[in-house]
């Protein structure tokens, strides 16, 4: 599933590229990925004519905001929003197609169907219809993402650190990559329980975080499977995850051959001698 950064790279890419552009028309090849409105008509009707000022990001979530209201986009784990000529070959599981000037279209592909649109009037908050966005935690490079906040909730928290990562009620958009990545760069277990870790284990794991997710940006997020940057490339953080994918390769700081387990339904990896702790 994109996380953070993939999702960041595609926020970035859409303002780049749709940022003030009028949306001219639209098509719903699959009815069921769009959440809202429950009408593919009314969809079409409504979103047609309405201009993109600018993408937010959400945790994992994407937010237009339009002339007339707000578009969303959860890509799940399969989805992908690809800027292309309107004469190109259509991908197999293009899902719902925005059309602006110049030939250009926006598609949004979708393997295993998981990943949702959403259209909201301008009268209504985009959380009420997009309720997934109630439930998010703070963002990574927020203020409020503070080491004080962190230590607050971990302390209270008898689950696996790993885990915990994961709650996107306690911090936005991490995902098992960059969970994976971060206590790898702070030396923790994934296995330990989060009110277990020291406060300089706290403090480390909180800077990793934003370290391992400012580099993923950087390298335009991670290609393991699906995800792509708007125009079709690959992200590069792939070549450069520390454990991440690395199963049965030696660690890049002490040669240990790295470890996979599994954690809560969720592959984890590390390296058993960096991450002792």
């Amino acid at each position: 599933m994109p996380e953070l950064p993939e999702v960041e790279t595609v926020c970035r890419g859409l303002n780049y590229v749709t940022s003030g552009l009028v949306i001219m028309g639209a098509d719903v090849l699959l009815s069921r990925s769009v959440a809202f409105p429950n009408s593919d008509s009314t969809f079409v009707q409504e979103v047609k004519s309405q201009k993109i000022l600018q993408w937010h990001r959400r945790g994992k979530y994407l937010l237009a905001q339009l002339s007339e209201g707000y578009l969303g986009v959860h890509l799940r784990m399969t989805g992908q929003l690809l800027w292309v000529k309107q004469d190109s070959p259509l991908q197999k599981h293009t899902r719902v197609r925005f059309f602006f000037a110049d030939n250009q279209e926006l598609r949004f592909v979708d393997t295993r169907t998981f990943g949702k649109v959403w259209l909201v009037n301008q009268d209504v908050a985009p959380d009420s219809i997009i309720t997934g966005l109630q439930k998010l935690g703070y963002e990574p490079f927020d203020a409020q993402f503070s080491v004080t906040y962190f230590q607050d909730k971990l302390k209270r928290c008898r689950r696996p650190i790993k885990t915990v990562l994961l709650d996107q009620g306690i911090v936005a958009g991490i995902g098992n990559i960059y969970a994976d990545e971060a206590l790898f760069v702070s030396n923790i277990h994934p296995q330990t329980l989060a009110c277990d870790l020291s406060s300089s284990q706290i403090e480390r794991l909180h800077s990793a975080i934003l370290e391992v997710l400012e580099t993923a940006i950087a390298s335009g997020g991670t290609t393991f499977s699906d995800f792509l940057h708007i125009t079709g490339v690959n992200g590069n953080y792939g070549g450069k995850a520390w454990v991440y994918g690395r199963k049965g390769q030696p660690c890049r700081i002490c040669s240990n051959i790295i470890e996979k387990i599994k954690l809560g339904g969720r592959s984890s990896h590390f390296c058993p001698q960096c991450q002792k702790g």
